[in-house]
């Protein structure tokens, strides 16, 4: 464990003036506070905030920030009280700890809502003073590293947590070094089968390669040498997220990787990083589509930089980064290389008076995602904000709008101002006519074209990406559907209400909101009505003593005085039989098995497309039909375009499914294979070598040498499905397969 001494020697290398005794005092009061305290590893606790201290050195950070990071978890693990601290180390101070505590007394049934509640906390603290998200991203920097010491079951919640909130969080800082490093760590934590993979891959090409790479460094700086540029050149490789990400999201082999090496060119000036640039294309050919100038248009979070990639030695694609050691460093460090909070001297607490691109941006983000957002909302919304692929785009008058890559122009209009965005009915993309619906591209110019008597229909919120265009969407169609929802919601609480011998009344349930994170109970019925809220929750917020009735108490079928027919427990969906009809003996319970998607509540009878199904991974609309239930359909799918002009209909679902649940979803798939004997046990064998199931077959003649099969098949996710057509695809009876989106 670090010593005091050295804690000091580590500040005073970049800042001389720090106050010795001010970190004096706050390693010996946490110290003293976390007393015998011990992690899962069995380490004295307060090992962490001294190693969450020393990564924040590393940054180079003024002095509140590094005693903030001493101080951290006292208020939230110890009797330290944030009027002490204050008393002890002042009022910023304090104010940093206090907003890196979560709440710890949220009287909420869910425990998304808490998640949801304490990071609305985090970031609202953040606005306030960007110091406390660089302590909150070292802290869970470390914790990430001694991931393993954590109990199993939470391992994996942690890593899914940093991957969507703080790897991100710390991207939009620019700060590469940390997203990498907490991408990678939980990447080995959740799928670590594909990172060790990945790393040994990278491990022997690294050991082949190792000559290249040297030989490229030096033949580069040779080169700008003789040219006049002093440069400092430097290779690195991808990390395995890195590389993952991009087999991923291209559907590429690692094989097909051209360019897992990386140069950095550093050099003294804005100049030399163009005369640099020119060299290099010059020297050798360029990779057509792969330059960007990031000097002249910076990323938002302030990164600056040109890329290219060029056709090196041996033919190997090289990819070069241009820049200054003022970029590097930003382009490294991020906020924290920024002089945000200290004065030319590092002193403590010194403040400028202009800010980052990057922190205005996510205090503008905050400012967006605190209007009013349900904490599951909020959540979503978050994650989506964080994510870092940008395309930038042009509106006709020339403004740069920055939005993230597979942005439409329903996000153009919703960013270039909600109005916008709420009136819009079509769009010119580089002054021709094109859908909506249309992926943007770097250098697009978008002229989003509108009308005061347009309104937005509700499945656009399932078309955005960006979470500012789907929280735009869902206010704007809220209050025409809201009367429906509550509507409905009421009558469902009325009736659990009733089920479970409980006085059902609106002034109960009004009470009752701030357990459910709502502010009035029309705002409750109206997610019960959307599925946001389970029954159960509703009656344990109003009834705090009530249980719901054990497993083992219940009927495997019931008829309940409404006309319900419950499946079998543990199923959590009730489907609607005819009034006087009873259940079949020996009913297929594998058909009326829990749909688990979100955004639908349970007492409402869901069924998928009937031409083509759908499944995990495919974007989902739900279309509602009154005294029928729900039916669910693929975005893509062509029967939507029926309903287009009943909006009132269209319903936001999600998929909520384990990536550990066994549950199969129907798809229809054609297959055209040659009229040849045994062609049929082709195909039924690779859909079963794959785990697929047939559920139907139909045999279509089409010639007298080829024959269409029309297979209806269960699967697990979209991926599998893909892998069950790509499997029948490389039989050589096969000539075609092609999915039907019914």
């Amino acid at each position: 464990m670090m010593r005091q001494y050295e804690l000091v020697e580590r500040v005073r290398r970049y800042n001389p003036n720090t106050d010795e005794a001010l970190l004096d005092r706050a390693y010996v009061y946490a110290m003293r506070a976390h007393g015998s305290q011990l992690r899962a590893s069995g380490d004295p606790y307060f090992s962490h905030p001294l190693e969450v201290a020393a990564i924040l050195t590393d940054l180079k950070l003024d002095d509140a920030t590094i005693v903030s990071a001493l101080l951290h978890d006292t208020i939230e693990d110890t009797s330290a009280t944030k009027v002490e601290i204050e008393r002890l180390f002042g009022h910023q101070i304090a104010t940093l700890v206090e907003g890196l505590t979560k709440i710890k007394k949220l009287d909420l049934v869910s425990k998304q809502a808490k998640q949801a509640e304490n990071l609305r906390k985090l970031l609202l603290a953040i606005a306030d003073d960007v110091r406390v998200l660089l302590v909150k991203l070292a802290d869970r920097l470390h914790n990430m590293r001694t991931l393993k010491w954590v109990p199993p079951e939470k391992r994996d919640r942690v890593a899914q947590e940093t991957l969507d909130i703080y790897a991100p969080l710390a991207a939009r800082m620019g700060m590469q070094d940390m997203r990498e490093e907490l991408e990678d760590l939980s990447f080995r934590q959740l799928s670590p089968e594909a990172y060790e993979s990945i790393a040994e891959r990278v491990s022997e090409l690294r050991q082949g390669n190792g000559a290249v790479v040297q030989e490229i460094e030096r033949e580069l700086k040779d080169e700008l040498e003789r040219r006049g540029i002093a440069a400092e050149v430097k290779g690195r490789e991808k990390r395995p997220y890195s590389i993952w990400g991009k087999m991923e999201r291209k559907a590429i082999g690692f094989e097909q990787l051209s360019d897992l090496y990386g140069f950095r060119v550093i050099v003294g000036s804005v100049e030399d990083c163009y005369r640099a640039l020119g060299v290099i294309h010059t020297k050798w050919a360029i990779v057509p589509g792969r330059f960007k100038d990031y000097i002249s248009t910076p990323k938002p979070n302030d990164y600056r930089s040109l890329h290219t990639t060029v056709v090196g030695p041996r033919r190997q694609r090289v990819e070069m980064q241009i820049r200054t050691r003022d970029m590097e460093e930003i382009a490294e460090y991020g906020i924290a290389a920024h002089a945000l909070y200290k004065d030319a001297s590092g002193a403590p607490g010194a403040m400028l008076s202009h800010e980052s691109r990057a922190y205005a941006w996510l205090r503008k983000t905050i400012e967006n995602l605190s209007q009013g957002l349900s904490p599951e909302e909020f959540l979503e919304h978050t994650k989506l904000e964080l994510f870092h692929d940008q395309v930038f785009c042009f509106t006709p008058k020339g403004r740069l709008i920055a939005l993230p890559r597979k942005a439409t122009p329903i996000d153009f209009a919703y960013a270039v101002h909600t109005d916008v965005g709420n009136t819009a009915v079509g769009c010119k993309i580089n002054g021709s006519i094109a859908p909506l619906v249309s992926e943007l591209k770097n250098g697009d110019e978008v002229e989003i074209i509108t009308s005061k008597a347009q309104t937005p229909p509700g499945a656009w919120e399932t078309i955005a990406v960006t979470g500012k265009a789907r929280a735009a969407v869902r206010r704007a169609t809220r209050t025409a559907v809201r009367a429906q929802y509550a509507g409905l919601g009421r009558k469902i609480a009325e009736r659990a209400f009733a089920k479970a011998g409980k006085v059902f009344s609106e002034d109960a349930v009004a009470k009752g909101t701030p357990r459910l994170a709502r502010t009035a109970a029309e705002d409750v019925f109206a997610a019960v009505g959307r599925g946001e809220i389970k029954t159960e929750d509703l009656i344990r917020a109003v009834y705090p003593d009530w249980q719901p009735p054990r497993a083992e108490d219940r009927t495997d079928r019931q008829i309940n005085g409404e006309g319900w027919f419950e499946l079998k427990r543990g199923h959590n969906l009730k489907f609607k039989i005819p009034e006087g009809a009873k259940p079949r003996d020996g009913e297929d319970a594998e058909r009326l098995d829990a749909i688990p998607i979100r955004g639908i509540n349970g007492e409402l009878p869901v069924r998928f497309a009937p031409e083509g199904g759908a499944v995990p991974g495919d974007r989902i609309v739900g279309i509602l039909t009154p005294g029928e239930g729900i039916t669910i359909y693929p975005i893509q799918s062509p029967s939507l375009q029926s309903f287009e002009d009943a909006p009132e209909r269209w319903l936001d679902v999600r998929w909520d499914v384990d990536e550990l649940s066994d549950g199969r979803f129907p798809a229809r798939i054609i297959v055209t294979a040659r009229n040849a004997p045994g062609s049929l046990a082709q195909v039924a064998g690779a859909i079963g070598d794959r785990g697929g199931n047939i559920d139907g077959l139909q045999m279509r003649s089409r010639s007298a040498d080829f024959h269409e099969m029309v297979i209806d098949i269960e699967v697990f996710d979209l991926r599998h499905l893909n892998t069950i057509m790509a499997d029948l695809k490389a039989r050589e009876v096969v000539a075609q397969v092609e999915r039907v989106n019914g």
